[in-house]
């Protein structure tokens, strides 16, 4: 069945590092990509002046997404992929949306955006802004200029309080297919012991998982959660970490959560975000 992948791109070196990380991990799938560039200018700000400007961006935009393509088209030795760019005259978080609709995007890959390092966890302001309102499709965060290595171990952390249905653990299976992938379960232990419905809840997800070679980790509660999870992240040689979107979920908390400079403001491995 042919993926159909967005890829919003600056054109930058980070952004060009997340396309070569897409087409590696889908070498040998049928896949579209799609190269999304946005050059939105807010409406009240529009003139006469600002629309010759967005002409003018919008050819040299073009000019770029042929070169980038064909580049992406150079590089790549899977004759069942295929090309196509998109330029929005929106901003990059509608038109993310707008094309995650138009074209029934699977998963959208990019590196961090808008880089901070003021309270948004270790990503940037757009990546953060993007992890909260797309809701339609999963989104797989690049740390900068990631070098892409085979996801063999994928990290799912959970507490146990959310009831997780097919559909969201959907992404997780099909990123696991890719390489064999073995997907640890880790649960921070908050409480002394799992609740009646956090019990229901482990045993659904074991269910989902059967076919799966998995394992569940419990960590003791020792600090905070980013410290935790990237322990967790070095002592298993994890590839990708993944996380569902909820509501109170670890996703929320983590960006609520100060930076910790000694973990620094980007992600050590590819973070999965999947909307609930």
């Amino acid at each position: 069945m042919e993926k159909r992948i967005l890829l919003p791109t600056d054109f930058s070196d980070n952004s060009w590092s997340a396309i070569v990380y897409a087409l590696k991990l889908y070498k040998d799938e049928v896949c579209t990509f799609y190269f999304l560039n946005s050059i939105g200018i807010e409406a009240p700000t529009m003139t006469y002046t600002s629309n010759r400007l967005l002409k003018t961006m919008r050819e040299n935009a073009l000019k770029e997404m042929l070169e980038l393509k064909d580049m992406a088209e150079n590089s790549n030795i899977n004759s069942n992929h295929k090309f196509d760019i998109i330029i929005s005259s929106e901003d990059l978080n509608e038109s993310i949306e707008n094309a995650v609709n138009k074209y029934d995007i699977d998963l959208i890959i990019m590196g961090t955006l808008g880089a901070t390092n003021i309270g948004e966890f270790f990503f940037g302001t757009n990546t953060v802004h993007l992890v909260n309102n797309v809701r339609a499709c999963p989104v797989l965060i690049l740390p900068e200029e990631f070098d892409f290595v085979e996801p063999k171990q994928i990290a799912f952390p959970t507490d146990f309080n959310h009831f997780y249905s097919e559909k969201e653990i959907e992404p997780l299976l099909k990123l696991a297919d890719l390489y064999n992938a073995k997907i640890r379960v880790v649960h921070i232990n908050i409480e002394e012991s799992l609740d009646e419905l956090q019990k229901y809840n482990l045993i659904v997800l074991k269910s989902y998982l059967h076919n799966y070679e998995h394992s569940f980790h419990w960590m003791p509660d020792y600090a905070k959660i980013t410290t935790e999870i990237n322990d967790f992240i070095t002592d298993l040689d994890i590839d990708v970490l993944a996380m569902v979107n909820y509501k109170h979920s670890f996703i929320e908390k983590l960006i609520k959560e100060p930076v910790i400079k000694k973990i620094g403001i980007q992600p050590q491995v590819p973070f999965l975000v999947i909307p609930e």
